[in-house]
């Protein structure tokens, strides 16, 4: 009775292996036809005891696994792309194993394709803002091929557009952990016959310069993007709430870059955050004492004090903005801002003052109002200053327009409207 039953198991072994080997045939037969589905289905009979099959037949349902998601992996979808470049990884690392190689090398032609398959779809993801995607992807693609680091720092890129900073973060500590820096020389030749700017190596560039057929080569240096990825972990840290990380960050950074100024002003502004003004301070001044003639930077120092509620320190960033750029029109808005804004916070406490009856209250409200309105005043002299380089500035006749209309001084509302173009 007990030879019957190993009978029996024996024979149902070599049904399931038959099964198995019968399944992949038609997975095969159906890629052959074109039909990926109907090979994924094939497939998906086979997998539940696949890992028990011998090596084998494992090696060649990895091989049409592989296959089969690549071919659907054409119409975009990140799961298709993963399963494909597993599945191929898969046959490699087995054939390492066995010593064989029956069907690596056509594995790593695939996996070849495959990249720039996943590429393509990921820029179509980036075109279309889904930039979680793109990422994944692009991601996939240094996975699958590790010697292109530009794709980990593109997936990086596509992460920061998006907003999903999780995710980024992972790919800049990866960047880090490689030593990807990016920086490098592109060289570029015009092709004679088109007139286009073509990019190429060296060696193929000065080879067709040499024919005749390319003229004009040029050497572009490439900066790194060492100070970039780590000033982004810095920001990123921030915005998450990790301020220790981030000025460790910003710390490694300006190691390597002590000049670089929106690096400066990026970590001051984190010090203002957390409170330590006196620091803010001192790195606003390194920041303007590196490009003292620097408008834009002039601008930026307004902008952040501004947004800190440093109004006279925002206000002499400002007008050195225009010494140095005197039709700089964002510098005239801004520093006419602060005083509408400065106005505008004694409103509160006169509408509180408006509704009594007392004489002290009154005289107060009097008061603030005269001060409210010699703010206002104030503020559209900055912009009428800024009309005699700017006459035809929409955002300065929106705003000085308004600024009339708050004042009750109708004869200027009149002709500023009047310059208007509505």
């Amino acid at each position: 009775m007990k030879t019957k039953i190993l009978i029996l198991a024996a024979m149902s072994f070599t049904i399931v292996g038959f099964s198995q080997k019968s399944e992949l045939k038609a997975a095969d037969k159906a890629l052959k036809a074109g039909d990926a589905t109907a090979a994924k289905s094939a497939l998906e009979s086979a997998s539940s005891l696949i890992e028990a099959a011998d090596e084998k037949t494992k090696t060649l349902y990895y091989f049409l696994k592989g296959k089969t998601y690549a071919e659907l992996a054409k119409k975009g979808d990140i799961k298709d792309f993963d399963e494909a470049a597993t599945s191929f990884n898969k046959v490699v690392d087995l054939e390492e194993k066995s010593g064989k190689s029956k069907y690596t090398d056509e594995t790593q032609q695939r996996i070849e394709v495959l990249v720039p398959d996943l590429v393509n779809a990921a820029v179509e993801d980036n075109n279309n803002k889904m930039f979680k995607e793109a990422g994944e992807k692009l991601y996939l693609s240094y996975r699958l091929s590790p010697k292109d680091t530009s794709y980990l720092y593109y997936a990086s890129s596509s992460a920061v557009n998006g907003g999903h900073y999780e995710d980024a973060l992972k790919y800049y500590d990866e960047l880090k952990t490689v030593g990807y820096d990016g920086g490098g020389i592109k060289y570029t030749a015009v092709n004679v016959e088109s007139g286009e700017v073509e990019e190429m190596d060296k060696l193929q560039r000065d080879l067709m310069v040499k024919s005749g057929s390319y003229s004009d080569p040029k050497d572009e240096k490439i900066p790194s993007k060492k100070a970039e990825i780590v000033k982004n972990m810095a920001l990123i840290y921030s915005q998450l709430g990790q301020d220790d990380k981030a000025l460790e960050a910003y710390e490694v950074a300006r190691a390597d870059n002590p000049n670089d100024v929106n690096l400066i002003l990026n970590h001051a502004n984190l010090f203002y955050k957390l409170g330590d003004k006196d620091k803010f301070k001192i790195l606003m001044a390194e920041a303007s004492s590196l490009a003292p003639e620097n408008a834009d930077l002039q601008y930026n120092i307004g902008v952040i004090n501004m947004e800190q509620g440093n109004i006279e320190e925002a206000r002499i960033a400002y007008k050195k903005a225009l010494e140095i750029k005197p039709d700089y029109i964002n510098a005239y808005l801004n520093l006419s801002t602060t005083y509408v804004n400065e106005g505008n916070g004694l409103i509160d406490e006169m509408n509180d003052l408006s509704m009594s009856r007392k004489r002290a209250d009154l005289d107060r409200y009097d008061a603030l109002k005269q001060e409210k309105d010699d703010l206002f005043v104030v503020a559209s002299k900055v912009l009428e200053d800024a009309l005699k380089s700017n006459a035809d500035s929409q955002a300065i006749l929106s705003q000085l327009k308004n600024i009339y209309g708050a004042l009750g001084d109708d004869e200027n509302f009149m002709r500023i409207k009047g310059l208007l173009k509505e």
